[in-house]
């Protein structure tokens, strides 16, 4: 297999297609990994689940800081603030702030010691050609044009990556934002911030526009200013406005400025995500605005549902259709995402008069009225995409999924959406302590007290890993089945994604709802 991209995304792809037992060349057009200034900072909790998977996940957790509140200001008012809700009982929190440059060491390492990946740095994709029996990619080289094949590609190169859209015939429609931001990481000390999110309109250090504060490791919090399209940084550091600017947020205290940069936000997504054998993922493959966090943690989820359904079709546990459904679901994951970024850059930056005057009004009036407080959009923050409309989703009609949630809250388990954590007791398997770490072993059937236990027809099984379970074996406790919302009549599927394919009340429906989520053809019914 071939991952294109060795950033994060590509890091995640390596190592969840070697967990599969599958062999993987990563190709990466730099000399060697560049560990410049802290970029993406904010890991979402299922997506430290996902890294937890391949063994680097608690790390991450461990190393960075945890934060579980975010809160925002109208001036120097609270309007309000929230926590981030768990059905179950994840080991990990909401959120974890930690440089990208330390999440790539980490996974570096993890792939270092994995004898399946092989990095090869100095590939620089110039071309991609494929056919029936795999995909060639053209890597321009030191030593000359190197051609490199697989069976299957993830490209993943990050966001400038016209070379490899372009070679795979994608467009990349959308549009980039006029006004500026300037970020700054800056150790200090700031007491009482260290486990919070802060996002401030209007500020009087920044009249008319925003500012967000994260806190990062090593007393060190990430700053973004909203600026004008004109900022010049140059400027702005000799003339002594970046250390005013800085003082009027941490106060007369000392500073170490560890980065800082300026930048415009895109909204982009190309019209394919599936390009025949190559799934295109992370931000070659769409860019939203970084305020809720949906870029890289929604980027690891792309190469998640790629890699797992890669190799259900590299192992003939599916037909090759599966792979359809990476475009089907991710694409859509990614329309949300500009969906939401795009009303949240809306709300940031007016585009006329009446939209200005209409935000100040919500503003204004968000400090005492709990309708226009709900209208405040300091952006919603990043969560697993919910794939109620998925081609491999049996529908529940007894849990029709109710649309977005209030933020900082998740969906009621249900069809297409990613199950609660809960810990777990596996009979002889003292390895598997929770749910998901069961979930993403193959495809898991939980079944309750009073249905009768399914059967999958041998056509359809082979040597696909599938795990049959009663709950009450898991947990003899409340804990699962709370969690769930399960009744004692159902039989519940998961994907090897942690997933809810379907929630079912017939054990002959069982295999049909399996079938769905290979894309296989139904097989011969099963007595209930």
């Amino acid at each position: 297999m071939l991952v294109l991209g060795c950033g994060p995304v590509g890091q995640t792809a390596a190592l969840l297609l070697a967990r599969w037992g599958l062999s993987v060349v990563v190709l990466d057009g730099r000399p060697e990994r560049d560990l410049i200034g802290s970029k993406a900072i904010c890991q979402q909790r299922d997506v430290i689940d996902v890294w937890d998977s391949v063994g680097v996940g608690a790390e991450v957790a461990r190393r960075g800081v945890t934060w579980t509140t975010a809160r925002t200001f109208h001036r120097d008012t609270e309007l309000f603030h929230f926590q981030f809700a768990d059905r179950g009982k994840s080991p990990f929190p909401p959120f974890v702030n930690i440089s990208q440059c330390e999440t790539e060491r980490l996974l570096d390492e993890r792939i270092a010691a994995e004898p399946l990946i092989e990095v090869r740095w100095g590939h620089r994709v110039t071309g991609i050609e494929q056919d029936e029996s795999g995909v060639t990619v053209t890597c321009a080289t030191p030593d000359g044009p190197v051609p490199v094949t697989g069976s299957y590609a993830v490209a993943c190169p990050g966001p400038r990556s016209d070379e490899v859209r372009s070679a795979l015939g994608l467009t990349f429609e959308g549009e980039t934002f006029d006004d500026h931001f300037l970020i700054c990481d800056i150790r200090t000390d700031l007491p009482g911030w260290e486990s919070e999110r802060r996002f401030y309109f209007d500020p009087e250090w920044n009249p008319g526009r925003q500012v967000l504060i994260h806190p990062c490791p090593d007393s060190t919090f990430r700053i973004d200013w909203q600026v004008p399209a004109d900022f010049d940084l140059a400027v702005e550091e000799s003339s002594g406005g970046l250390d005013r600017r800085i003082r009027q947020v941490i106060g007369d205290r000392p500073y170490e400025i560890v980065w800082k940069s300026v930048y415009r936000f895109h909204s982009r997504v190309v019209d394919r995500m599936r390009v025949g054998r190559v799934l295109v993922s992370g931000d070659a493959a769409h860019l939203v605005s970084p305020f809720g966090a949906r870029g890289l943690n929604s980027g690891v989820l792309d190469a998640e549902n790629a890699a797992w359904k890669i190799a259900f079709v590299a192992r003939g546990w599916a037909p090759e259709s599966l792979l359809d459904s990476y475009h089907d679901e991710r694409h859509a994951a990614a329309l949300e995402n500009i969906e939401v970024t795009g009303d949240t850059m809306r709300f940031l930056v007016p585009g006329s008069d009446e939209e200005a005057r209409r935000r100040l009004d919500v503003l204004e009036r968000a400090a005492t009225d709990p309708e226009a407080r709900a209208q405040v959009d300091s952006g919603r923050l990043a969560e697993p995409f919910w794939y109620v409309d998925s081609p491999l989703t049996t529908p529940d009609e007894r849990r029709p999924f109710p649309g977005r949630p209030a933020r900082g809250d998740v969906p009621v388990p249900a069809p297409g959406v990613l199950v609660p954590d809960c810990p777990i007791t596996v009979r002889g398997r003292p390895d598997v302590v929770r749910l998901r770490q069961l979930a993403r072993e193959g495809v898991t059937v939980l079944v309750g007290d009073d249905a009768p236990i399914p059967s999958v027809p041998e056509s359809l099984a082979g040597d696909l890993p599938v795990g049959v379970h009663r709950i009450a074996d898991l947990d003899a406790g409340p804990t699962l089945r709370q969690a769930l919302g399960a009744r004692p009549d159902e039989i519940w599927v998961l994907r090897p994604d942690g997933h809810v394919a379907a929630v079912l009340t017939r054990a002959a429906d069982v295999a049909p709802a399996v079938a769905r989520l290979l894309t296989c053809p139904v097989p011969s019914p099963v007595p209930a």
